[in-house]
């Protein structure tokens, strides 16, 4: 069985790669669809097999999914276009007879008031009305995501946000990229099936901010402000507004509970305890 893996190269596209080879699946049998070729030297050199594609070209997604079985379709990073693009993907699945499609989305997907929902929702719709068979992996936050403001929360003492009291359920990039390896070599049938994947810490703000400070050996609070005063803070250190905006949007969504999960979905794929939170607070750290 030939296994494909869209961006490849990207953060979680490489550790799922890794983890295939690691459940002991041939790199000849690992496609690695990549953008930009001279990137993907590591994976070549492993044995896997190269291919080079867009989400904007058909015409190469076509040609780099000749031969696949199953094909893991890592989100596309390019708000309000993502939709047309995961179309092109799914369309040159299906002509080149691919028998399996998993689909990385968002954690509750179909009920989330996230910014970033719309364009799941309307891919996941999309893959209900394939032939080839289909599951998805509603990812929830990624802990990295946070890596930057970790110093900066231990510097100023203060972890701003937007999420009042509400938990966040974050797992570290390799939970999930181990997760979506599990779905790809499992040996029992996936297809319909939707796992909504998060960690087991159920963090407030006010507890990461703790844990941030425990590992700092300082003091560090949580500082909740409004939705648009977060976005217009964000917006005041230097990020594009439509980043801001999302990364309000979220925290909005946190304090909803909408990235919040107890499904137990990633432990029972993975085999394991998500990767602690200290983990990857002592990683941002240095």
């Amino acid at each position: 069985m030939t296994t494909a893996v869209t961006g490849a190269t990207g953060h979680l596209g490489g550790l799922v790669i890794e983890e295939l080879l690691a459940r002991g699946v041939a790199a000849t049998d690992v496609v690695a669809i990549v953008r930009d070729e001279s990137k993907a030297s590591k994976l070549a050199s492993q044995g896997v097999s190269v291919r080079v594609a867009d989400y904007d070209d058909p015409e190469s997604l076509r040609t780099a999914l000749a031969g696949v079985d199953k094909l893991l379709l890592i989100s596309g990073a390019d708000m309000g276009r993502r939709v047309a693009q995961h179309t092109n993907v799914i369309e040159s699945a299906e002509e080149n007879g691919v028998a399996l499609i998993a689909y990385t989305s968002l954690l509750h997907a179909d009920t989330s008031g996230l910014s970033l929902a719309p364009e799941h929702v309307a891919t996941e719709a999309r893959l209900s009305k394939s032939p080839v068979s289909t599951v998805i992996l509603r990812n929830g936050w990624y802990w990295e995501n946070y890596l930057a403001a970790i110093p900066q929360a231990v510097s100023t003492g203060t972890l701003f946000g937007a999420a009042g009291e509400g938990r966040l359920a974050a797992a570290a990039r390799a939970d999930y990229a181990a997760a979506a390896a599990a779905v790809l070599t499992a040996d029992s049938d996936q297809t319909g099936k939707v796992y909504e994947l998060g960690g087991d810490e159920r963090l407030t703000y006010g507890e990461f901010a703790s844990a941030i400070g425990e590992a700092a050996g300082s003091t560090v609070e949580y500082r909740d402000l409004s939705e648009s005063d977060y976005r217009a803070s964000l917006v005041g250190a230097g990020l594009p507004e439509p980043v801001a905006a999302m990364l309000a949007s979220s925290d909005a969504g946190i304090s909803r509970g909408e990235l919040d999960t107890t499904s137990g979905d990633l432990r029972s794929l993975i085999g394991r305890s998500s990767t602690p939170v200290a983990d990857v607070i002592a990683q941002a750290l240095g």
